[in-house]
């Protein structure tokens, strides 16, 4: 049987209504892709706070403001994931890829010149 991954993922929005993204490494799933920073649930944390760790350990921004936007299952084939999009409109620090990955603020519009992995097309639809 297939194992089920819960992921949290931070959709940062600034103040300029552009959003955060960040180039996934070659060597993970989903490799080469453009992503919103996060990660794995870990054994006894919340979701919330997952997304809230994920975003400094990565970018090196503290969560002030979020909602949660869409939470979904979604297979891949080789891995099932459960994931939770939270909405992160204030925060402060100056965002820094922490893990010597490529990140970038983009318009709306922008998200779709990136390739994203596919768990994240209709999340990027809610925008």
């Amino acid at each position: 049987m297939m194992q089920k991954t819960d992921i949290s993922i931070a959709i940062v929005k600034n103040s300029d209504n552009l959003f955060l993204i960040s180039l996934r490494p070659l060597s993970v799933h989903q490799g080469g892709k453009w992503e919103f920073p996060g990660g794995k649930v870990e054994k006894n944390e919340f979701p919330e706070q997952a997304m809230r760790r994920e975003l400094f350990e990565e970018v090196d921004l503290t969560v002030l403001e979020y909602q949660l936007l869409e939470s979904k299952s979604f297979d891949y084939g080789d891995c099932f994931l459960y994931l939770h999009f939270y909405l992160v409109t204030d925060f402060s620090g100056e965002a820094k890829g922490k893990e010597g990955q490529a990140i970038k603020w983009v318009s709306k519009e922008q998200l779709a010149l990136y390739e994203f992995p596919d768990a994240n097309k209709t999340v990027i639809e809610l925008l």
